[in-house]
Parts: C-alpha cells; sequence; structure tokens
C-alpha cells in the first residue's frame, strides 16, 4: 500500500457510442504502470469523475484493477453527495481496489466536524483506506485531520487547497497526534509547478497529470528533482511546466481536457470529455502540441 514515486492519474477514455472504452483504458493504464507509476489513482479528477454514474464507474475500477495487475496500489475516486460516495466506495471495495481518495461533498461547505463525519461514513461503507483530498468544499481544519489520523482506515491527506500556512499547522498536529504512518502529498493541479514549495514542507509526494500523457517528462522532472539537479528543475518548470499552466488556465475545465487531449496526441483514442467540461480548440490544440514537443526535448526523449 505504500505509495511512492510519481503518481498516475488516468483518463477515462470513451467510444465512438460514448460508452467507456474498456479496452483502451486497459492499454492506458497498463502503460502507465509500464512506464514507472508509483500508483494509480482512476476514476478521479483527471478521470472526470464528476461525469461517471457507478455502471460507468465500475468498469474504470474494473479494468483499471486488472491492468494493473498488483504491481503498485490503485486508488479510485469517492465523493459528491453521501449516498453516491458510498455507493463508489461499495463498488471500489467489490471490484478491487486498493483504496479511496475520497473527494468534496457535493455543493454545500460544511464546518470540520461535518466533514469528519462525512469521511467517516464513506470510509465505513467501503471498508477501503482512504486518503482525504483537501480542496474547494471540503476544508479540514488541523484538528479534524489529527482526528481522522487515529482512524486507521484514514491514511493521507491530499492537499489541493495551496495554503501552505494552513498545511504547515495541520502537518505538525497531526505529526504530534498520532506516531503512525500518514501520508502527505501535494494534489494542485499541475502539481509540479509547486513541487519545490511543498518539498520545503518535507511533502515529497505529489499527484502528476502529466504523466498521463508524457511520461518521459514527469520522469524526468521526478529524477531531476529527487536528484537536486536544480538546472534541469528549472529548465522544465521554466520552459514547459510555466506555458502548460498558462495554457491550462485560458478556460475551466482545461485541467482536465488537456490532458486527454494530450493523451489523444500521443497516438492514444481516448475521446473527447464529458459535459460540462469543453475539448481545447483548434488554437489551443496546436499550443499544447508545441509546449508537449519542447518538453519532450528538454526530457531527452
Amino acid at each position: 500500500m505504500r505509495l511512492d514515486g510519481v503518481l498516475f492519474f488516468p483518463v477515462t477514455p470513451y467510444g465512438t457510442d460514448g460508452d467507456i472504452g474498456e479496452q483502451t483504458m486497459a492499454e492506458h493504464v497498463a502503460n502507465g504502470v509500464a512506464a514507472g507509476a508509483g500508483g494509480v489513482f482512476t476514476a478521479c479528477g483527471t478521470g472526470e469523475f464528476n461525469a461517471l454514474d457507478v455502471t460507468d464507474y465500475t468498469k474504470v475500477v474494473a479494468t483499471s484493477v486488472r491492468a494493473t495487475g498488483g504491481r503498485v496500489p490503485v486508488f479510485s475516486g469517492a465523493g459528491g453527495p453521501l449516498p453516491t460516495a458510498k455507493a463508489f466506495a461499495r463498488a471500489a471495495a467489490d471490484n478491487g481496489a486498493d483504496g479511496l481518495l475520497l473527494m468534496p461533498p457535493y455543493l454545500v461547505t460544511a464546518p470540520p466536524d461535518g466533514l469528519v463525519r462525512y469521511v467517516r461514513e464513506v470510509a465505513s461503507a467501503g471498508g477501503l483506506p482512504v486518503i482525504i483530498y483537501h480542496r474547494a468544499t471540503a476544508r479540514f481544519s488541523p484538528s479534524a485531520v489529527a482526528e481522522l489520523a487515529q482512524l486507521p482506515e484514514i491514511i493521507g491527506f491530499k492537499d489541493g487547497l495551496g495554503d501552505f500556512d494552513l498545511l504547515q499547522r495541520i502537518i505538525l498536529t497531526v505529526r504530534r497526534s498520532t506516531d503512525r504512518e500518514f501520508t502527505f502529498f501535494n494534489g494542485l493541479p499541475t502539481a509540479e509547478l509547486t513541487v519545490p514549495a511543498y518539498r520545503g514542507l518535507g511533502v515529497t509526494l505529489y499527484s502528476s497529470a502529466v504523466f498521463a500523457f508524457a511520461p518521459e517528462i514527469a520522469l524526468a522532472f521526478h529524477k531531476a528533482v529527487t536528484g537536486d539537479d536544480e538546472v534541469l528543475v528549472q529548465r522544465l518548470l521554466t520552459d514547459f511546466y510555466l506555458p502548460l499552466v498558462e495554457l491550462r488556465d485560458r478556460v475551466p475545465g482545461y485541467a482536465v481536457s488537456l490532458v486527454k487531449a494530450g493523451v489523444r496526441m500521443r497516438g492514444l483514442a481516448v475521446g473527447g470529455v464529458r459535459p460540462p467540461l469543453v475539448d481545447p480548440s483548434a488554437e489551443d490544440l496546436r499550443e499544447l502540441e508545441r509546449i508537449l514537443a519542447i518538453g519532450l526535448e528538454i526530457a531527452g526523449a
């Protein structure tokens, strides 16, 4: 169950009929694991969790588990309305997932004690290890995370907020409250851009959307940052990741649809995104292609 290296968040392929492209999904996941992913997080944000019903979700999880073949842990997304989150948690457990990434409840903003109840109920429904996702309407206090960290099924905390003062207080409070292993990782969109800052807090693990379409670049960056190759880190950040983030920020939802477009550019027919997301414009696709070529050149691929 230990997570290490670059965490892979696969996209969810759709066939021409709009259904889940299971064969393409299997190929996508298997390729990522073979490339060196440290863990697979399927049916999560990059995998359009927001657009999946339980039938879709079950296909995605089962296919990802089979394609991974036990080589690395498979976590799947859960979240939204409480009954939905519980149903997805049970489906994940029934189809062989190793754990859950628990995303925010739907729409409402809740106090920390309400979020604690939400996490407890979903974790109980699935019986799987759970990583909390701290973002949007799920904003946890240090004491709430410390309370949850006492539960054996709650094993980690993914920060998607980027509030470093709050994150430091959460880390210190959890470390003071328990000596059990508890994993923190950087879950901001295009996380590599903030990896140096998170490493300053001792948070070395991070998710990589780029790995889904350019594992060569993601792995080159990881090798550079863990090997203290500051020249390569800065070159990749400046010439690849920064332009990618600037492109991503042009249109809401591009954090997902650009990644899916990148997978298509690399030769895998994963289809477009489901509403309410939109696929990139022709102009933005050309810009993505240009940025990708630069990143691959820097990475030596």
